[in-house]
């Protein structure tokens, strides 16, 4: 029993560690779902921005490939030229810069009419230094007014003055850093190159060299970030950084997103995404949940079978011969009390036998006592082979045993009393060279409903030391009649 119960126990402990175990396999496997959906999303905006500012990026190389060609660019051909720029792309503005000498500035200036002034838009419109040569913005267009912006020397930007020789010096199209930009808002700038039209462009020294002007064009960032978000859920969270910096969405951190590269030009930017809608916890609490009420009620129920299980030992060990296994003293007297009851019930006979082995005493004191425990479990083994699954069998204590046989005539409980000293008499133990026998007394009851159950053991007694008296290795039935006449 106690090993079912343990066995029960570790049942209830898979039940409740699997439910466990499940609900986590389930969420593992949403959030797997959920971050690979993310991490789609997060490349599908990546690719959508890239795709739209790859467009403007194309169109600023059209238009500086058509701008060498044509060696100057006059104010017309920029306006032509612009509206395409700035048409159907991410580029909110565009400028024609050249590469004036810088002995040739103030001619220029003069020839185009740029306002001589130090400041304007917040911006030094002048170096703080003579330098060799300077890149005004000659031309421009934009959503605002691209006229003030006119002469501004976008060499004298230390950042900007980077990304110009860069895109001089490799003949591509570079972007600046994050910066706020001259149209307005903040964003990048784009620039690429404009060569002399048929000078040689193997080096550096000779890119430098044929350098002529630059087509430059910006890009918001709430532009760049809205051409993502066309393609992401709509409560979807966007960040937008680059050279380790945020330059669009909430200056909070994300809870788990996915980030993934967005190249513009030649920088590199990270697009990092979080969608809200995440793998839920209702359905592997729901797992769990069920799972450990179900090992509650488990557990419960094998407590309540092994209190069951414990109460019917104890109480079969207070009914039961320790030694023989068969019913105490204590239960021999209620289920004589029943036997009777149920014979008077059926008005059928039954009978009592009542067993004593004969010099059980000489046993014990010249063998000892586990030769004597020996054979009444022998004995007992012999009443279990002679006697029918309706007959009951008990060991009163001692040497002394009964067999209550129902439905049972007389003449029947003699010959099944008989065959019982029979059996026992023939019977041989390893230890036990002697033969055993032993006296058995019988009395009938059901023919009497008066009788006691008290009576019908007296009588069986009496009849087994009668058989005693006779010389042992003997059955007596006990006869009322004989008993009288004894008396008298």
């Amino acid at each position: 029993m106690r090993r079912r119960f343990w066995l029960g126990i570790a049942a209830v402990t898979l039940v409740a560690l699997g439910s466990v175990l499940a609900a986590i396999l389930v969420y593992a496997d949403d959030r797997e779902d959920f971050d690979q959906m993310q991490h789609e999303e997060a490349v599908r905006a990546a690719h959508q921005a890239e795709a739209v500012a790859a467009v403007s990026v194309g169109k600023l190389a059209t238009a500086a490939a058509f701008a060498q060609t044509q060696n100057r660019v006059d104010r017309h051909e920029f306006e032509v030229i612009g509206q395409t720029l700035i048409g159907g792309g991410a580029l909110d503005g565009a400028a024609y810069i050249p590469r004036v000498p810088a002995p040739q500035r103030d001619d220029y200036e003069r020839a185009l009419g740029f306002a001589i002034h130090e400041q304007g838009q917040g911006l030094s419109m002048r170096p703080a230094r003579p330098r060799l040569a300077y890149f005004p913005v000659t031309f421009g267009t934009s959503d605002v007014q691209a006229e003030r912006l006119r002469g501004y020397d976008l060499g004298s930007d230390p950042l900007r003055a980077q990304a110009l020789r860069r895109a001089a010096d490799t003949g591509q199209a570079v972007a600046t850093p994050v910066v706020p930009l001259l149209i307005g808002g903040t964003g990048i700038n784009v620039f690429r190159p404009i060569y002399r039209d048929g000078a040689s462009l193997q080096s550096r020294a000779d890119r430098r060299r044929a350098l002529t002007g630059l087509i430059a064009g910006s890009f918001r960032v709430d532009n760049v970030a809205a051409a993502a978000l066309t393609v992401l859920p709509e409560d979807a969270e966007l960040q937008l950084r680059i050279d380790g910096g945020l330059a669009y969405g909430s200056g909070e951190d994300l809870g788990d997103p996915a980030s993934v590269p967005l190249r513009i030009a030649d920088r590199n930017w990270v697009l990092a995404v979080e969608d809200p809608d995440g793998p839920g916890l209702s359905l592997p609490l729901a797992l769990a949940v069920l799972g450990i009420s179900l090992a509650t009620l488990l557990g419960a129920l094998i407590l309540t079978w092994n209190r069951r299980e414990r109460m019917r030992d104890l109480e079969r060990q207070a009914s039961q011969d320790a030694l023989t296994g068969l019913d105490n003293r204590r239960r021999f007297e209620r289920d004589l009390a029943a036997a009777m009851a149920r014979s008077r019930r059926d008005r059928a006979t039954g009978a009592l036998l009542v067993l004593d082995i004969d010099d059980f005493k000489r046993v014990n004191d010249s063998q000892g006592h586990p030769a004597g425990d020996r054979l009444i479990k022998e004995v007992a083994g012999v009443l279990r082979r002679r006697t029918r699954r309706s007959d009951t069998l008990a060991r009163l204590g001692g040497d002394e045993f009964a067999v209550i046989l129902p439905r049972c005539s007389r003449a029947e409980a003699q010959i099944a009393a008989e065959a019982i000293a029979g059996e026992v008499r023939e019977h041989r133990s390893d230890e036990e060279t002697d033969p055993v026998t032993v006296s058995v007394g019988v009395a009938m009851f059901g023919d009497d409903p008066r009788t006691s159950a008290a009576t019908v053991f007296s009588e069986a007694d009496t009849a087994m030391y009668a058989a005693k008296d006779e010389g042992r290795d003997g059955v007596r039935v006990f006869d009322p009649v004989a008993v009288r006449e004894d008396i008298s």
